[in-house]
């Protein structure tokens, strides 16, 4: 045990040192930025992507995070990206809820390939708890992977940015229900019309080979809650406009990808962190290109060049993979 915390220190602490110096030095309206500098000899970043999973370790969330020790080493996982629905059933009760941090994050993810940076957005369910604990600086002492700097941030990995938006308060239906903790995020209109405003610009300004956009909710769904209305409305067409390869999400507990029937933009589902939905379904106008209604998470490797994608089931299994190309300018 002291090997591998001794190891997640080590691994952490730069990025830690660079979360400190870029917030530092942030300028009003932008997204904070955290820098993940890639560190294989060969440019390319690889990243394991989980959501809906903070269960105590039931409903098949030890099988999964297991897997993703076992899948993490073998691709040698650069970080991990967290879809929200990070504890259930209502978030932490604050920043001193440290047991049920541990009960659900520290105490399941401890595969030395996992100890790694977390990056992390928030649910809904996040949201029905203490919505700021899980940016504190008490949780993260509790365990230096988890990065949550903002809830909404930029994590820049050279080849790659990814683009961590907080989806929550776009969802109109949950305004109207008391138990949402909204503090630091009313007025609503000025908090969405200033998250879209920063978001367009750093999409527009990035000079990444992959722009990913990482949110809880859905946009384009055939899983159980199926497309998320308000941010098809809001948020997809800053996304579209702008750039983005992919949006990555959460929500639905499935694994699902869908390709946008006017866009080149991939919309990719890993939900399956724990409890999964069997059976139920939505329909959907874009392309299906694969759903599974049971656990599992996503792994991606980037390159200058290409991107490659895979889903696993709690066997370690790879249920659905497939590749994307970039082409690169002769001028």
């Amino acid at each position: 045990m002291r090997r591998r915390m001794s190891c997640s220190a080590v691994l952490v602490a730069a990025v830690v040192v660079v979360v400190a110096a870029v917030m530092a030095g942030q300028a009003a309206g932008e997204l904070a930025r955290v820098e993940h500098l890639p560190s294989k000899e060969d440019g390319s970043l690889t990243v394991l992507a989980v959501g809906d999973w903070g269960r105590k370790g039931q409903y098949n969330q030890t099988l999964v995070a297991t897997q993703m020790g076992v899948i993490g080493e073998q691709v040698d996982a650069d970080f991990i990206v967290s879809t929200g629905d990070n504890f259930y059933n209502d978030g932490l009760t604050g920043d001193n809820d440290t047991a049920s941090f541990q009960a659900s994050f520290t105490d399941i993810y401890t595969a030395v390939s996992l100890q790694k940076p977390w990056y992390i957005v928030l649910g809904n369910h996040d949201y029905t708890g203490d919505a700021l604990a899980q940016q504190s600086a008490a949780i993260r002492a509790v365990d230096s992977r988890w990065t949550s700097v903002n809830k909404s941030f930029i994590v820049d990995a050279g080849i790659a940015e990814f683009f961590l938006v907080d989806t929550s308060p776009f969802v109109l239906k949950y305004w109207n229900e008391s138990k949402y903790d909204w503090r630091q995020v009313a007025p609503r209109d000025t908090y969405l019309s200033n998250l879209l405003t920063d978001l367009g610009d750093a999409l527009s300004q990035s000079n990444a080979t992959w722009k990913i956009v990482v949110g809880h909710h859905t946009i384009s769904s055939g899983c159980e809650h199926g497309n998320t209305s308000d941010l098809v409305a809001m948020l997809l067409p800053v996304i579209k406009a702008n750039g983005a390869d992919m949006y990555l999400n959460g929500h639905d507990h499935c694994l699902q990808r869908i390709t946008s029937i006017d866009s080149p933009l991939q919309l990719v589902t890993s939900g399956g962190g724990s409890k999964a939905w069997a059976g139920k379904f939505k329909s959907t106008s874009d392309k299906l290109e694969f759903i599974y209604d049971g656990q599992g998470f996503l792994s991606m490797r980037l390159t200058e060049a290409e991107a490659s994608f895979a889903f696993y089931d709690v066997a370690g299994a790879v249920l659905h993979s497939w590749e994307l190309t970039k082409t690169t300018s002769t001028n």
